[in-house]
């Protein structure tokens, strides 16, 4: 296995991050709100999905309403082998067997028990997910005040599989113009025309959630709508962890913004920069690796929380897409090829080091000897920070005080 400098994959960060002229655009997965703590507790301010599934398990169980029907769904499960499914395995089973029972049953469940499953799992999720971000900085808002701190040539775009409205309250606090697809001030309906057109200003960002949102409704034959409601009875939750084929009204949105993703790739050395992602959607994961191989000059990187063993699924993709980079913690595969972290003599590590890597004697009994080398910025409070040094570079090159 070949050795690899992080400083210098850093160095190619800081070069794509810092361009005007470059598509870039973000996917953020469930481990970026995760490492965000609340203010009164050491715990996440919202769990990741296997702890926002450990908790919509155990309240469905404690409820004598809905713990019949659930415990039919986990048997489903350990029936067909499947162990420790999530709660996105949960809703898109329930949907695929409500798409089978019609008016009828299925497997031992009515169509009525499997609405009333998919409305309280949905009702669950928005009670974990509806948060609001600490007062004080987040790398959320280091995000979005990095999309306002440079006048680029197209809008920054981002991509996220979550649910919660962290990145909206972001951007609304840096005061980041964006669209999100939903067009309209009293009830903004989801508008497919303009987010083909996108003929909106490059200086605001287009957010595309690709899964839902905890504030986006399904009206029955009015369409998909964002917003708050009290019409009891005759709306839904649209949150759809999976590429299921719904009744067209409920999947529109996820069908448009994956479109989307696809119609990044097409621009001219389109960049992705990939946080808090497992890589465990398959669909997801195809549309990416798509376009990835099919625009030789599209590049995204990968940058991942833990050691590369934990990431099977994106070391497979990366391995057979060349110009997907997987940064991990101690590893990386680049142009498909694995190497580890370079090793360095500790006295050199000094005139060479980086807030972003972590040097550790490789010998603790050998303070002189070669120090290994950890990647930090897949850890998104990191990774954050490292927005925040590129914003603050960015506004004194423009001769903007950086506040």
């Amino acid at each position: 296995m070949q050795a690899e400098d992080p400083i210098k994959q850093i160095n190619y960060l800081q070069q794509c991050l810092s361009s005007d002229k470059r598509p870039l655009s973000f996917f953020l997965g469930a481990g970026c709100p995760s490492g965000i703590k609340d203010a009164s507790s050491s715990a996440p301010l919202i769990p990741d999905i296997n702890g926002i599934s450990k908790v919509v398990s155990e309240r469905l169980l404690l409820d004598p309403t809905f713990k019949p029907s659930f415990e039919k769904i986990q048997d489903h499960f350990k029936k067909d082998g499947i162990d420790n499914p999530t709660v996105e395995d949960a809703l898109s089973h329930i949907r695929a067997l409500r798409a089978v029972a019609g008016k009828d049953s299925v497997r031992g469940l009515s169509s009525s028990e499997l609405d009333s499953l998919d409305d309280k799992i949905c009702q669950l999720i928005h009670e974990l997910a509806d948060k609001s971000l600490p007062d004080f900085e987040t790398p959320y808002h280091n995000l979005a005040a990095w999309v306002d701190a440079i006048r680029r040539e197209g809008g920054v775009e981002i991509f996220t599989t979550n649910y919660d409205l962290l990145m909206e309250q972001a951007l609304e606090a840096i005061r980041v113009p964006y669209f999100d697809g939903f067009p309209g001030v009293q009830r903004p309906l989801f508008d497919l025309r303009t987010i083909e057109e996108d003929s909106l200003p490059p200086r605001w960002a287009r957010l595309w959630k690709i899964h839902g949102s905890i504030n986006w409704y399904q009206a029955k034959e009015k369409g998909v709508f964002r917003g708050t409601t009290n019409e009891q009875g005759n709306v839904r939750r649209v949150i759809h962890p999976s590429h299921l084929k719904y009744q067209e009204s409920r999947r529109m949105p996820y069908l448009a913004i994956i479109d989307r993703l696809r119609t990044f790739f097409k621009q001219p050395a389109a960049t992705l920069f990939i946080c808090g992602y497992s890589f465990r959607d398959d669909h997801i994961n195809e549309i990416i690796v798509q376009g990835l191989l099919s625009a030789p000059t599209a590049i995204a990187f990968a940058i991942l929380h833990s050691n590369i063993d934990k990431y099977p699924y994106a070391t497979k993709l990366a391995e057979a897409c060349p110009n997907l980079s997987v940064l991990a913690r101690d590893a990386a595969i680049i142009s498909g090829k694995e190497a580890h972290w370079v090793e360095k003599d500790t006295h050199s590590v000094s005139s060479s080091s980086s807030p972003w890597i972590k040097w550790t004697p490789k010998d603790s009994t050998k303070p002189d000897g070669p120090s290994t080398s950890e990647l930090l910025l897949g850890d998104f409070f990191h990774f954050g920070l490292f927005l925040k040094e590129l914003t603050g570079a960015a506004r004194e090159s423009a001769g903007v005080r950086n506040a």
